[in-house]
């Protein structure tokens, strides 16, 4: 009987992979408060998808096509849906995706996991996700908060200030990063003045912006979204007068933030996953070449997601949804050839052959045993109208 469903189930492996078109899915809020970062994250992620087919050396010559789902980065029922229609309608055989972490555990709980479906996200970082029940099938290139919360409290620390406010999204991100922060600030001797959530889709954020100024604080931390709360908290905080600093988390990094009225007069730093490497330099360039000309967070995170999937399932010899899981360590940590962005051809080449790879792509990628990334982060401030970093930490 063992051996009749191990047949049945190489048959059906062999099946999906002798099809000509593979799809992936790809699952990002392109609606919703981070709009405007996902687009040159699903670009990222498709990127890696045209590097593989063009090579044709993926899995004999199949070709990879995209297909979007938008996860909202809020609804997690309407996240739920569009994950539920790639999977059953599109069959997709992996997921780039969620971004937000909410959503994200919501597709990994009612959908991509009780279908067998491997999920990589470039950008959910709640500290949560590192203990989902994830059955093997749930990994990230972006780091935890857990680590980010530490990163910007020495930030904020090296600007010399000892007393902030901190307001945040209310949702799994924003509590999880608003937690990790102000531990990590208070541990270093800061007084935390103020924790407060808000809420995205207002039109007002006035009397958000009204208590947290009558709590007190050399400056605000805002740890929201560039295209909604987040945004609408520093405009009225700018416009009032209630704060002249601020300290921002990964959700707020994006070009949209930068045409903030009276922004020019602001101190603001901010915290990112990234680095300055000769690999994210390389991918930058691939980018450019691309048509991705946004300088957000977690396009590298997206490319390195998409391209895991991919070696993954040329590890396993077929487009199979099973088989992916099992290879992504594999091919994401050393010992093994290292790969960098724009070398997928090769490591297809190598990884058909038998020959052990380190993916380490646009990111360093390098899984702890959970399967997240360790991660490095990018200290960012706003210099003449443009982000800038100012150190890799």
């Amino acid at each position: 009987m063992k051996k009749a469903l191990l047949a049945a189930a190489s048959v059906l492996a062999l099946s999906v992979g002798a099809q000509a078109e593979v799809k992936m899915g790809v699952i990002l809020g392109f609606t919703g408060p981070i709009e405007s970062l996902t687009p040159d994250m699903a670009a990222g992620a498709e990127l890696a998808m045209k590097e593989a087919s063009d090579s044709g050396k993926f899995l004999g010559g199949e070709t990879i096509t995209p297909v979007r789902g938008d996860s909202t980065c809020v609804d997690a029922a309407a996240a739920s849906a569009a994950a539920e229609r790639l999977i059953t309608s599109d069959n997709v055989v992996s997921i780039m995706g969620a971004d937000c972490s909410g959503v994200t555990t919501a597709i990994a709980n009612n959908v991509a996991i009780p279908n067998g479906v491997v999920m990589i996200s470039p950008s959910a970082t709640s500290p949560a996700l590192s203990t989902i029940e994830d059955n093997g099938l749930f990994f990230r290139t972006a780091p935890s908060d857990a680590r980010q919360g530490q990163v910007l409290a020495d930030v904020v620390m090296e600007q010399g200030v000892k007393s902030i406010a901190i307001t945040y999204t209310n949702n799994d991100y924003g509590k999880g990063l608003a937690d990790s922060f102000a531990a990590a600030f208070q541990e270093r001797g800061g007084t935390v003045t103020i924790t407060a959530a808000h809420e995205d889709g207002k039109g007002d954020y006035s009397a958000e912006v009204g208590a947290l100024a009558a709590a007190g604080g050399d400056a605000l931390a805002v740890l929201g979204y560039v295209d909604q709360g987040g945004r609408g908290i520093m405009q009225n905080a700018i416009d009032t007068g209630a704060f002249e600093a601020f300290f921002l988390g990964d959700g707020m990094i994006g070009d949209s933030l930068l045409d903030i009225s009276g922004l020019d007069a602001a101190t603001v730093y901010g915290t990112a996953p990234g680095s300055e490497s000769d690999a994210a330099a390389k991918f930058d360039e691939m980018a450019k070449a691309a048509g991705i000309t946004g300088t957000g967070p977690y396009r590298g995170e997206s490319y390195d997601a998409a391209a895991l999937m991919i070696l993954a399932m040329q590890k396993a010899g077929a487009a199979d949804r099973g088989a992916i899981a099992g290879n992504v360590m594999d091919i994401a940590n050393a010992p093994g050839e290292p790969i960098g962005p724009g070398e997928l051809a090769k490591a297809l080449e190598l990884v058909a052959a038998g020959t052990d790879i380190d993916y380490q792509g646009a990111t360093g990628v390098e899984f702890t045993d959970v399967g997240e990334a360790l991660g490095s982060y990018k200290e960012l401030t706003i210099d003449g109208g443009a982000w800038k970093t100012v150190t890799v930490r």
